[in-house]
């Protein structure tokens, strides 16, 4: 399971990878100044990773309708499917690159949006989003609760 993450923008794709270990890492966005570029830019990832499937932020409205940014994307996941013969599966990806800026924000980093850092942090929480949906549940607890919650010995350390 190879997984490419992706938070589409006209200007900047954010790209990152994620595999059998369930966890989404970012990736170098795909800034490049044309679409041809960009598209180049992700061809080179999906080979160099033995990518299989492509997880693509899906920006719905707040009331969940599809609309123009939706309907670019799903254009955008069309093209790639003709190109790379991949199956895509999209995320509901809505405040994705909100939460990643008040994150940055709350740590007092500045990060400008040219870089593509902010677009490939959005694309490991859409990505991360998928795996942690994908994943089976945790096993249940083996003794049926938590091993020292009745145990005096522990509490008196």
């Amino acid at each position: 399971m190879r997984l490419l993450g992706i938070d589409y923008g006209e200007k900047r794709i954010g790209l990152s990878y994620g595999d059998e270990l369930g966890l989404a890492s970012p990736l170098p966005a795909a800034v490049e100044p044309t679409k041809v570029q960009r598209l180049a830019h992700i061809e080179e990832v999906i080979r160099e990773r033995g990518i299989r499937e492509l997880v693509i932020g899906h920006p719905l409205n707040m009331d969940g309708t599809v609309g123009f940014k939706a309907r670019e994307v799903e254009a955008f996941a069309k093209k790639l499917t003709e190109l790379f013969d991949l199956p895509v599966h999209f995320v509901d990806e809505r405040l994705t690159s909100y939460d990643v800026e008040s994150r940055l924000k709350a740590r007092g980093k500045k990060v400008t949006r040219a870089s593509g850092v902010v677009d490939s942090l959005a694309a490991t929480l859409i990505l991360q989003d998928f795996l942690d949906r994908r994943s089976p549940p945790l096993e249940p607890d083996p003794y049926g609760e938590d091993e020292y919650e009745d145990d005096e010995e522990y509490d008196e350390r």
